[in-house]
């Protein structure tokens, strides 16, 4: 059963009650995410899906093509994680230094976060986040503290951060 014609694209009835075979071009809430199939009722592809541009109708075609797609993407993400890898490694064995201002016994006027830490590596060409600095808290004494780092699910290290006081300027 042919249901509408849009572009020279027949959409039409795959299985036995009525349901439309449709690639998802963008995200739809309660559906699925884009490149996903789905099986939706006639009238909400139809009336909603399609002519909105939110789907397409899944046909072979546009099937192996979301499939190469999906192959680049999964190549590209191992290659990315591989990259990540090799800086957690690079990471492991660097070691950052800040200087602070700090009283006689060692407490700091200020205080060190993640974002100071960021800041320090991105001068060493370590694209690290701060967002990806894991701290448990502010860093408030002098001193050596070991930092964790976590640049990916499961791609993560620890870094070395030493906390000395400002050299004084006499």
């Amino acid at each position: 059963m042919v249901v509408k014609r849009k572009h020279g694209q027949r959409i039409r009835s795959v299985d036995r009650k009525g349901g439309i075979e449709l690639l998802l071009a963008e995200a739809v809430p309660n559906l699925g995410n884009q490149g996903e199939i789905v099986r939706v009722k006639p009238g909400y592809a139809r009336n909603y899906l399609v002519p909105m541009g939110l789907a397409t109708v899944a046909t072979e075609a546009n099937k192996q093509m979301v499939e190469r797609h999906r192959k680049r993407q999964d190549e590209m993400a191992v290659a990315r994680r591989k990259e990540l890898q090799q800086m957690a490694d690079k990471l492991k064995s660097y070691s950052v230094t800040l200087e602070a201002h700090a009283t006689d016994d060692g407490h700091l006027y200020g205080s060190i976060g993640p974002a100071d830490i960021s800041k320090a590596l991105k001068k060493a060409n370590y694209a690290v986040e701060p967002s990806q600095v894991k701290t448990e808290g502010a860093i408030k004494s002098l001193g050596m503290y070991t930092i964790g780092v976590e640049l990916a699910d499961g791609v993560s290290t620890e870094i070395k951060v030493w906390v000395v006081p400002t050299a004084a300027i006499k």
